[in-house]
């Protein structure tokens, strides 16, 4: 017999929280191209991701998504990943971790059904957390939690949430989605390509260099 007393439940270690980064410490020359909502759904974008082979992470939340989904499998399709923001765009910190849970594991549910994929990643919505935020996160399998430190601004001008008023390598860049913005997806991101180009760097893809920062 066990020596352990009988009805005697094994505890459970929590699954360890996940990491928050807004940029990725590399060598490489290589800047990071992420997109919140998916209320955006510009065709010219997908032509622009295919043939500049644009390793971009799209942050979908299902109410915004919603009827567009194929949209974005066609984005899939052209090498656009796939990640988690919410299902429906709520302000994280003070819910009870039961609701943001919900979001969260919601939204994973979500994608998978769609798309056969679970992301590794999750962005908060206005960037807002708290510990259950993490901690549901962790729950629901995400392994970062991406903020930025780059915006590309719906005009397609950049701003800087801290450091270098420049870009440098390991940058993560955020395009917020715009209501009616004057310039459209595919020539915000051309422009910003652009100045990669001046400076010497490219789009990289985040997971994989958020996945060397994990191990």
């Amino acid at each position: 017999m066990s020596s352990r007393a009988a009805g005697t439940a094994t505890a459970v270690a929590p699954a360890p929280l996940p990491p928050v980064v807004d940029h990725v410490t590399t060598d490489d020359p290589v800047v990071f191209l992420t997109y919140d909502d998916g209320a955006e759904r510009d065709p010219r974008f997908i032509d622009l991701v295919r043939d500049r082979r644009l390793p971009v992470g799209m942050f979908l939340t299902d109410s915004v998504t919603g009827p567009g989904y194929g949209h974005f499998a066609r984005l899939r399709a052209v090498g656009a990943t796939l990640q988690n923001h919410t299902l429906d765009h709520p302000a994280l910190p003070g819910l009870p971790l039961a609701a943001q849970r919900a979001q969260i594991c919601g939204q994973q549910r979500k994608l998978a059904a769609r798309f056969g994929v679970r992301p590794r990643l999750f962005r908060p919505p206005y960037g807002r957390y708290d510990t259950a935020t993490l901690r549901a996160a962790a729950e629901c399998g995400i392994a970062a939690v991406v903020l930025w430190r780059v915006t590309l601004e719906p005009d397609g001008h950049l701003t800087y949430r801290h450091g270098p008023r420049r870009l440098i390598p390991g940058d993560i860049i955020a395009v917020p989605s715009g209501e009616a913005p004057p310039l459209s997806l595919a020539e915000r991101t051309a422009r910003l390509l652009g100045e990669l180009e001046k400076r010497g760097l490219e789009a990289g893809r985040l997971e994989d260099h958020v996945g060397r920062v994990l191990r």
